[in-house]
């Protein structure tokens, strides 16, 4: 059952015991930055509050079925473990989602739950670079790795290698209430705002699979963005019957002709939101599109933000700007 600052049991207050699961090659900043957290969330609620977080860092040979724990959380790592043989541990981790115990992760740490099979049927999300692998493996997972963070109550999943950040803020807030995150976030100087994986991801085409006439015409479209990209006239180009490839684009890609295109003038566009000062018109037309609004529209819908605002957050020039601004202050 998911625990809060504000529920009452005799009128003391309920505080969580959390169990953070040091696998090996498990991220040792998330490690113990979580930890951190929670302890300045303590800190931050005054001693008025006689209850407080407690956490433990276990290695999966220490953790204990007879212990009570009210969550668990998998952090990321930057090894490539994916928690294949760690059974015992998936065992233990099911046993405790069964008993009720929240179960909690970031980036990576995703896969221990989902050879828990308890994310069979459930959404979840998990670092964007991870989809294709993390769908193949567990296919039955309603993955959103377009979000952040993912809340469906007794799972919480967190996506990129510092989303463990989000999922910290988020479990104070569920245990602590608002006034607590507002504290932390001002103290630790972290933006409260949700944020949207999609915000960064990339779009990265599969170009080893087998199929060469598929990978030339790939390769020609990254040098060729601006052409005319349409089904029908890379059917020429290719010398391939429409329908054909559609059908051998999509197996090769995982994407439809469309969506690819899409995908890869939106990717294009990035780059010279990131490196240059192009006007937003000027980025719309380099990239094949006629129709500044449309292709504003398109591009908010897959990144998440406007042309505008990603140039604002994203851009090398602006960036400098800025730090040149910091430093002249005197």
């Amino acid at each position: 059952m998911s625990l809060r600052l504000a529920d009452m049991t005799n009128n003391v207050r309920i505080m969580p015991n959390i169990v953070i699961i040091a696998y090996k090659g498990v991220q040792q900043s998330a490690l113990f930055g979580l930890g951190e957290m929670f302890e300045l969330a303590n800190q931050l609620m005054g001693d008025d509050v006689e209850l407080k977080i407690t956490h433990q860092v276990l290695a999966p040979s220490s953790v204990d079925n007879d212990q009570s724990i009210d969550a668990v959380i998998l952090p990321p790592n930057l090894t490539g473990a994916r928690g294949n043989g760690d059974q015992n541990l998936h065992n233990w981790i099911k046993r405790q989602h069964s008993s009720g115990v929240i179960i909690c992760s970031a980036c990576a740490g995703g896969y221990w739950l989902g050879h828990a099979g308890i994310l069979d049927g459930r959404p979840a999300t998990t670092h964007w670079a991870l989809e294709a692998d993390f769908r193949s493996t567990f296919p039955q997972v309603q993955l959103s790795p377009e979000n952040i963070l993912v809340d469906d109550n007794d799972i919480v999943t967190a996506g990129g290698v510092m989303a463990w950040v989000d999922l910290g803020i988020h479990l104070i807030g569920r245990w602590c209430g608002p006034t607590v995150v507002s504290k932390i976030c001002r103290q630790m100087l972290i933006d409260p705002n949700g944020r949207e994986q999609r915000n960064y991801r990339s779009f990265c085409p599969v170009m080893g699979h087998k199929d060469q006439a598929i990978r030339a015409l790939q390769l020609w479209m990254e040098s060729n963005i601006n052409e005319d990209l349409s089904i029908m006239a890379l059917s020429v180009r290719a010398k391939i019957s429409v329908r054909s490839l559609q059908r051998r684009f999509s197996n090769s890609t995982g994407y439809s002709i469309n969506q690819y295109v899409q995908e890869l003038r939106i990717e294009k566009a990035k780059g010279l939101l990131e490196l240059t000062m192009l006007t937003i018109g000027e980025v719309c037309w380099r990239v094949g599109y006629q129709d500044v609004s449309a292709f504003n529209r398109l591009f908010k819908s897959i990144s998440g933000l406007s042309a505008g605002r990603y140039r604002q957050r994203f851009n090398v020039n602006q960036a400098n700007k800025d730090k040149a601004n910091i430093y002249s202050v005197k």
